[in-house]
């Protein structure tokens, strides 16, 4: 094949026939056929793309082929300038329509022909998990959808109404857009400069923490690793104005959180004293870490505020993108400077949600749509809402009847408890597109199981987490719950946070923050960390990935008096202590412990119906196998144990068939079985869940045999478990046992 001439790109199109442009479309090159042979070297041509064809499809890029963009696609963007006529006069010569084409005749939005070829081409792509098919398993379409059709992947239909290059800001919606820097906290947070110096002295700087008393979150530590730390006291007079809210969520909120206001509230701020509070630290653009989350108490409440500053972000940012394309419009070609535009990140996607359960999607999705729509008589477009609902929704009739549980049980498992999902949520003025590709959306919210099998493992061909690049709202809500799901998900999630995309998915670089260019992100990033309880490893995240120049903050309050008053039968307590030469022996030691001064006391036929409570599954493995050795008379039930097997484990441990009983505690908190015939209660490790130390001593009550007095109850701890013995008997009680080298015996006389 010889040699392209040096010919332009209009040259080029107006010489081509009808066939010769079907051609360069379907294969990126001309047929061999019209190559006109010289005999004189000629250097290749490179088709640069203008500046408005880059913007209008970028987007389209970003969705279908996360991999770089190609000559390919290159030589694809030259058709753009090819008339509607001449496009109807192809598909008159005798050309199968494409499923985008078919989709624009049904009254859908025009797409352009790089749209078309791209959902051409994932449909090829058999088997690749995409962050637009969060629902696809093994390989079936999601009901009601075709698994030939490109708008499961790339919604062309609803695109140019979501793009953020080809939109431009309303009247309407850009009344409060353009803040002062001085005012506006969003504005102060994204324009704030650091510099190299700062950075580099994150690493060695130590941490600065200041304490405060707040009147409804109670002790606050605020704490930074940037030179300045800044406090505040939150005002007791504060007016709507003051919190900056865009348009519409001025008139929108009060109406959304209606249900948690009293009289008064409703006249003067829509807030609660506990949201007030909450969104005060938010709208700061500071860490926040709240354990004191409950689904009963306060769940929904908090749910309300952080969906509010979520969407008030989003809405603002997308303001400030639109204006700036108003601006860069009515400006001439030249004119102004490009750092004044630098409005956005290196990927779309600025806020992820990470919630433990699609009800709870569901919930954070109906509230954005009543934050835009509130009592306004014209109702926004929701894109998708009817498979959202099918796919999110539960069905009341499935869940049994006659089922049991706590309260709080009742409250965490409510709905569709499915914990495998991930959507896209789209937000542009007045309008959401659900199920928007990952890489055209604003808002992602997921389940940590549901972004571990797309950001996938090292090695893996098929992985994806460049659309994490650029987040700058992190939710992180009910973080408890993933402690009884699988923990590693998170760590791996926070692994790949702010890190720099392997693609530049059709970003305008003129456009991208210096900040985000300079992969100091993570720094820009507000972390919310919602959760009911304080833990080590919920700890541990918030105090090692969040680093926002803004500071952090975090509720530390100390329980009083601890779950172990809620015990209501006499049941003497034993606490014994273990010695521990560091966190990481802990482990063997405390097993050490139990095997050689725990165990032998249990081992005499008279201290039988004993329940070992294991917290964690590795030691819960690590006992049974050492039961198995020393062929002891035990059974045991775990999370993974079949229904058939918890029946017969029940059954033997209760007429004292079988002495022992091992127990896990994910499996009480997936279950809350009621065990009956406990006799000796072993605490192998203290609870997670401070109020399941008092259910399980509970337990005892179940069976009523004369033999009260013979009841025991053992707790085995260390130092190092320091938070979850304050929960259990309280933080002066336990301050005492942890200065104390000896074991500690308290009796609990119940209410009978």
């Amino acid at each position: 094949m010889g040699k392209r001439g040096s010919r332009s790109r209009s040259q080029l199109l107006s010489t081509l026939t009808k066939k010769q442009k079907k051609h360069l479309r379907d294969f990126g090159e001309e047929h061999p056929s019209y190559d006109k042979i010289s005999k004189k070297e000629a250097k290749p041509q490179i088709c640069q793309l203008s500046e408005s064809s880059d913007d209008s499809n970028s987007e389209s890029e970003a969705e279908s082929e996360p991999e770089q963009v190609s000559g390919y696609h290159k030589l694809l963007a030259t058709l753009k300038s090819v008339s509607e006529e001449e496009e109807e006069d192809e598909e008159e010569d005798n050309s199968a329509p494409d499923e985008a084409e078919v989709n624009s005749e049904d009254g859908g939005s025009d797409v352009s022909l790089e749209e078309e070829t791209a959902a051409e081409s994932a449909e090829l792509r058999k088997g690749k998990v995409l962050p637009a098919d969060p629902e696809e398993k093994d390989g079936e379409a999601p009901p009601g959808t075709s698994e030939e059709s490109p708008e499961e992947f790339t919604d062309a239909k609803h695109e140019s109404l979501f793009s953020l290059e080809t939109n431009f800001l309303e009247e309407e919606g850009g009344a409060n857009c353009s803040l002062k820097a001085s005012q506006d906290p969003f504005l102060l947070h994204v324009n704030k400069e650091l510099k190299e110096k700062e950075i580099q002295a994150v690493a060695t700087n130590p941490k600065t923490t200041q304490e405060l008393k707040w009147p409804i979150l109670g002790h606050l530590v605020f704490s930074s690793k940037f030179q300045k730390l800044e406090t505040f006291k939150p005002p007791k007079d504060v007016d709507l104005k003051a919190f900056h809210l865009q348009k519409p969520l001025e008139s929108t909120w009060t109406k959304t959180n209606s249900q948690f206001l009293s009289g008064p509230q409703k006249s003067s701020i829509p807030f609660t004293p506990l949201q007030k509070e909450l969104f005060l630290i938010m709208n700061s653009y500071q860490d926040l870490f709240y354990p004191e989350r409950t689904a009963l108490k306060n769940g929904e409440e908090i749910r309300h505020v952080y969906c509010l500053h979520a969407v008030n972000h989003v809405l603002k940012a997308n303001a400030q993108v639109l204006g700036n394309n108003s601006r860069r419009r009515s400006q001439k070609l030249g004119v102004g400077n490009d750092d004044d535009f630098r409005d956005q990140g290196l990927t779309r996607p600025k806020v992820l949600i990470v919630v433990p359960f699609r009800e709870a999607a569901l919930r954070v999705v109906q509230l954005f749509i009543s934050l835009l729509e509130g009592d306004s008589k014209k109702k926004i477009i929701v894109s998708n809402k009817k498979r959202f609902n099918g796919e999110y929704g539960s069905d009341p009739e499935e869940r049994p009847p006659n089922l049991k549980r706590p309260e709080d049980y009742e409250a965490v498992f409510v709905g569709n408890i499915d914990d495998h999902f991930r959507i896209g949520v789209a937000i542009l003025q007045r309008s959401i597109r659900l199920y928007a590709p990952f890489y055209s959306s604003d808002i992602l919210i997921a389940s940590p199981l549901g972004l571990r099998t797309i950001i996938g493992a090292e090695g893996e061909k098929k992985r994806d987490f460049d659309f994490l690049s650029s987040i700058e709202l992190l939710i992180i809500d009910q973080a408890d719950i993933y402690l009884m799901q699988n923990w590693e998900h998170v760590l791996h999630l926070m692994n790949h946070m702010n890190l720099l995309p392997l693609d530049s998915h059709g970003v305008d670089f003129s456009r991208v923050r210096m900040w985000s260019l300079n992969n100091w992100s993570k720094y820009y990033r507000q972390t919310l960390l919602f959760g009911a309880l304080q833990d080590a490893q919920i700890n541990s995240v918030f105090n090692k990935y969040c680093v926002n120049v803004q500071g952090q903050v975090a509720v530390r309050n100390v329980p009083m008096t601890g779950s172990i008053s809620h015990v209501l039968v006499q049941l003497p307590h034993v606490f014994q202590r273990l010695e521990a030469g560091g966190l990481a022996s802990v482990i063997d030691a405390r097993f050490n412990f139990f095997v050689n001064k725990i165990l032998p006391q249990y081992r005499d036929a008279v201290m039988s119906h004993t329940l070992i409570y294991v917290p964690s599954y590795f030691d819960f493995v690590r006992l049974r196998n050492y039961f198995k050795r020393e062929e002891l008379n035990f059974t045991h039930i775990c999370e993974y144990t079949q229904r058939s097997g918890i029946s017969r484990a029940r059954h033997f441990f209760l007429q004292g068939e079988k002495q022992f009983l091992l127990l896990t505690e994910r499996f009480h908190f997936y279950k809350r079985y009621t065990i009956k015939g406990i006799r000796n209660l072993i605490f192998y490790e203290l609870p997670t869940y401070p109020h399941f130390y008092s259910e399980v001593c509970n337990m005892l009550r179940a069976t009523t045999t004369g033999e009260e007095a013979a009841w025991t109850c053992t707790v085995l701890y260390s130092k190092y478990d320091a938070q979850r013995l304050a929960a259990v008997v309280g933080v002066e009680r336990a301050a005492q046992m942890l200065q104390s080298k000896k074991n500690v015996h308290l009796f609990i006389t119940g209410e009978r």
